[in-house]
């Protein structure tokens, strides 16, 4: 597994940079077999530092982990615990993750937009320009417009995997991200899962009858 540890202006020893690369083999060897990639970045704010895990394991699938502490082997150990509580949630799925690999079909591929809230139309200078960012590039002005109070600031290819609701599951908590987009395996209609603000996980089935 190729690993990368950094750090956000702080020098980090090379004992540390050893440790968490054994550390993350080990990982990546007891649920995957072998991972595809890993990045680490440590960071210093105040009197505390922070880390910062992602590993790529498969196709798809990515685990990340935030830490602080007093000192970055702590703040790693954080970071670290939080990945290894969540797969031990998801031991079996994620030591069988093939399983999931071996049957899933090539994801579909869609377009992701990032929006900035906009001005109107009459105002005399762009959104970027006002808050001192460079201009938009002609490529990314050429972008659908999407009316006076949004403008596309970039776009990128976003998969929509076919997975079933648990695995969707799944890969939302390991990744510890706000949304997952999937088709159902078992309607084949796209579906959205996301994080709601009291801590449950909201659920789209575009499939699902109002109860009368």
């Amino acid at each position: 597994m190729h690993i990368s540890v950094a750090g956000k202006q702080i020098d980090l020893s090379d004992a540390l940079k050893h440790r968490v690369s054994a550390h993350l083999d080990r990982i990546s060897e007891k649920y995957f077999g072998q991972a595809m990639e890993a990045r680490v970045t440590f960071s210093r704010a105040r009197s505390f530092f922070t880390c910062d895990i992602n590993i790529h394991a498969t196709r798809g699938l990515t685990l990340r982990g935030e830490g602080e502490a007093a000192d970055a082997h702590a703040a790693f150990d954080d970071a670290a615990e939080h990945i290894a509580r969540r797969l031990r949630r998801y031991h079996r799925k994620a030591t069988n993750h093939g399983h999931l690999k071996a049957r899933q079909q090539v994801p579909e591929i869609g377009r992701g937009y990032v929006l900035r809230p906009g001005m109107p139309q009459d105002g005399a200078m762009d959104a970027a320009a006002i808050d001192g960012e460079a201009p938009l590039e002609e490529e990314e002005a050429s972008l659908p417009a999407t009316g006076p109070y949004a403008t596309i600031i970039a776009e990128h290819p976003t998969e929509i995997p076919t997975l079933s609701v648990s695995e969707a599951v799944m890969r939302l908590d390991l990744a510890d991200s706000q949304i997952q987009l999937f088709r159902d395996s078992t309607t084949d209609t796209v579906n959205v899962l996301y994080r709601r603000p009291d801590g449950n996980i909201g659920w789209l089935d575009p499939t699902a009858r109002p109860h009368n």
